[in-house]
Parts: C-alpha cells; sequence; structure tokens
C-alpha cells in the first residue's frame, strides 16, 4: 500500500515511514479523512482525498469518513484571511450535502465496511470547562503560534476561533482512536499541523500511538493551486459545474500535468499509465492522456451515461454528432462553455452572428456567409437573411452557430 501511494505521489508528508509501513502490512487499518463542509459542495481537492479513501479501502483497510458538523461552523485558517461564519442551518444544509457526495465513493458492505462520523455529534454537547482541561491543555501555545498559517496571520490578525481550529480536529482524531480503534488520518498537506496535532494528541491523553501522512497540494503547471476559493473552481456537485464541464477541465489539463493526474485521480496501472505518459511524450497533439484521464474522472463523479454525453456534446458542436440527441442539459452546459449569448426571435443568421460574437459587424457576418464560413446546427448557411424557426431550436431555445471550422457559439432566443 505505502509503495503504491508513493509511485502515485500521494505522500507529501508522513509520520514515521517504517512504522506506517509495519502497520499496513500487519492487517486492516482502521483510517478516516474528514471533509468540512465550508461550501455546498466538494471540489477536486476534497476528491484527492476520496479517491485515496477509496485506494486504502479496496487494499483491506476500514475507513472512517468524518463530515465536520462542528468544524465547519468555524473553518480551518487560511492564509487569505478570516472566514465568515456560517448558520448553524447552512452548516447543517452543507453537511448532508457533502455526506451525500461522499457515500457513493466508498463500499458500506462487508468486514471493511466504511462508515460516516459526524464531529457535531460529540462537540456540541462538550462543556468549555472540559474542552479545556482535557483537550486544550495537551497543547502548548508556542507548538500552536509555530503553525505557518498561524505566523502568516499574527500581523494581520487571527481569532482565537480560528487559532483553536487545530485543538477541535485533533480531538475528533482522539476519539475515533477511543471509540473506533482508528489509527491513522491523512489529508492535504496544508492540513499537516493539523494531523500531527492529533497524533500528538492520542500520546499525550492516552499514551497512544497512531499515524498520519499528507497528499500534496495539486497544483497547474505554473505552481497555482486549483481550489474552491480560485477562480473556475472545480466542483464535483453537478448543479455547480456540469458533467459536461468538468470533463472538459480534465480534457484541456496540460501535457506535463497529464501523466501526474492520472496517477492520483485514476484507478489506471501503472503500465497504461507509463504508456499514457510515452505517448504525451512522443505524439503529444493526439492528447491520448487528456482523454483517458477527462473519461475516467467524469465517470468516476457522474457516471458513464454523463461521461457519454459530454463527450457526445463536444464532437456534435463541431459537426461531429447529432446536436438533436443531447440531453438538453448538456447542451445548455456546453453552449454556456463554449461561449453564449442571447437574442431576440426573429433574428436573421447575419444578426445572429454579431450577437454571439463570430462577426464583428452584419459586413464581415455576410461575407462569411457568402464565403460559405457559416452553419446553423451544424448546416451550411446560405442566406444572410435566414431567420431561424421554432424547428431550429434546440433544448428550447437555443441556437448552435459556427463560423468555419473551429469558432462557435450558442444563442439563446429570448422568448
Amino acid at each position: 500500500m505505502l509503495d503504491e501511494l508513493e509511485w502515485r505521489g500521494l505522500l507529501a508528508h508522513s509520520t514515521d515511514r517504517d512504522a506506517l509501513r509495519e502497520a499496513f502490512t500487519a492487517g486492516p487499518v482502521r483510517y478516516y479523512v474528514g471533509f468540512d463542509p465550508t461550501a455546498p459542495s466538494l471540489h477536486m481537492g476534497n476528491l484527492v482525498q476520496l479517491v485515496t479513501a477509496m485506494r486504502l479501502q479496496q487494499a483491506g483497510h476500514v475507513p472512517y469518513a468524518l463530515v465536520g458538523g462542528a468544524t465547519g461552523m468555524i473553518g480551518d485558517p487560511r492564509d487569505s484571511g478570516e472566514r465568515t461564519l456560517n448558520s448553524l442551518d447552512t452548516v447543517k444544509d452543507w453537511v448532508e450535502r457533502v455526506r451525500a457526495q461522499i457515500e457513493p465513493f466508498l463500499d458500506f458492505t462487508g468486514d471493511r465496511a466504511a462508515t460516516v462520523v459526524n464531529n457535531y455529534d460529540w462537540t456540541a454537547s462538550l462543556s468549555t470547562i472540559d474542552f479545556l482541561r482535557d483537550v486544550g491543555k495537551h497543547f502548548p501555545v508556542n507548538r500552536m503560534l509555530a503553525r505557518e498559517v498561524v505566523r502568516s496571520r499574527l500581523e494581520s490578525g487571527i481569532s482565537y476561533t480560528e487559532f483553536s481550529y487545530v485543538l477541535l480536529q485533533s480531538m475528533d482524531f482522539l476519539n475515533l482512536y477511543r471509540d473506533h480503534g482508528v489509527t491513522l488520518q491523512f489529508g492535504g498537506s496544508d492540513q499537516w499541523g493539523n494531523l500531527t496535532g492529533g497524533v500528538e494528541l492520542i500520546r499525550r491523553a492516552d499514551g497512544g500511538h497512531a499515524h498520519a501522512f499528507a497528499t500534496p497540494l495539486v497544483t497547474k503547471a505554473d505552481g497555482t493551486k486549483y481550489g474552491k476559493t480560485e477562480g473556475g473552481a472545480l466542483w464535483l456537485d453537478a448543479e455547480m459545474m456540469s458533467p459536461y464541464a468538468f470533463h472538459q477541465f480534465w480534457l484541456n489539463v496540460e501535457d506535463e500535468k497529464a501523466g501526474e493526474l492520472l496517477r492520483i485521480f485514476t484507478f489506471l496501472p501503472r503500465a497504461e499509465i507509463e504508456e499514457l505518459d510515452r505517448a504525451t511524450r512522443e505524439e503529444p497533439w493526439r492528447r491520448e492522456a487528456q482523454r483517458r484521464l477527462a473519461d475516467e474522472v467524469t465517470t468516476l463523479v457522474h457516471g458513464a451515461e454523463e461521461t457519454r454525453q459530454a463527450k457526445a456534446a463536444a464532437a456534435a458542436l463541431f459537426g461531429g454528432g447529432d446536436l438533436s440527441d443531447l440531453a438538453p442539459s448538456t447542451l445548455r452546459a456546453a453552449l454556456q462553455g463554449a461561449g453564449a449569448a442571447t437574442a431576440p426571435r426573429g433574428s436573421t443568421v447575419v444578426e445572429l452572428l454579431v450577437a454571439a460574437g463570430l462577426a464583428s459587424s452584419k459586413g464581415e457576418a455576410r461575407r462569411t456567409v457568402a464565403e460559405g464560413g457559416a452553419y446553423l446546427n451544424n448546416e451550411r448557411v446560405g442566406d444572410p437573411e435566414l431567420v431561424p424557426g421554432d424547428a431550429d431550436l434546440l433544448a428550447g431555445s437555443w441556437l448552435v452557430l459556427r463560423r468555419g471550422k473551429k469558432r462557435i457559439a450558442g444563442v439563446e432566443l429570448a422568448s
């Protein structure tokens, strides 16, 4: 298991590596990974943890997925500044949404059945005095101040609420250790201080021995990170990011990142990933690795049918399929991703080309039609004064405009 994690680039940090290897070898390990509901959906960073949890379970270990109904009320401190606190009702709603997103990734049957827990269950009734005596007593302030995120916030200011977050997450590990025999926690490398805080609390409070490891943060080729606070966040909720847009994201990753992402996010065997790496080096224009990556991850998150629809939509937009065969939701998502505009009913093709941004003027639009470069729903248009009718509408109100082979846009006709 440890060798597999290392090869896939999933071990940024860990507690004693030999002890962790021995634990994996000795028998089933009970492990946990936590997800704070600080947004209504999980995102790409959480997907790293979900897939890692799946790997461990498939190797025979026993998963506990923690939804942070309590820690989500606070939020882990971040470099950019203090979080806005969400209401209890909002967090409760997000807890259920996150729980529903987690469950399809894990197996809840058999002797390695997964368990989902909510830390609000053991935190809500805890008195302040008990918390300070039983947990706070074991945390030297100088160690808490040494955390990188705390140091970065000392000048700009950090509230006691966020400063104490590490105590709450560490208490989660202690409770799962005591009540369920959980001895391993993992998470992203930005959580390393919290992960080791839990290991240390188990040692100090109970004299127990526990393990932790951290996965690296997934970054773009230029070193900037993907995440829910960044533009173009990769949400797992289909209502927040369509399966089509999700598939397109993976399809368009940089060549130098394709192999890394295949290792992290897919279950393809080593030999196949190495062959895709070779293809990327030798024939990058074929984008074999990106296509396989997009198909595998979209199927994992959204299912095979949504993957088929996403691929069919991409092909159909450029004349490689029948637009009318696409599900309305997929078509709308594809057109919005390609660039969408609105126009009044009764508009001519020339007016639609201008509205869609495919021509800068009516004169340019007329020349495009005359030269045979204008397409409506993948059919070449010969009449610049053509007015599309109801029979031309897709998904109730949409038209697909194309100029040449590669420039496309969607136009939604106003009712």
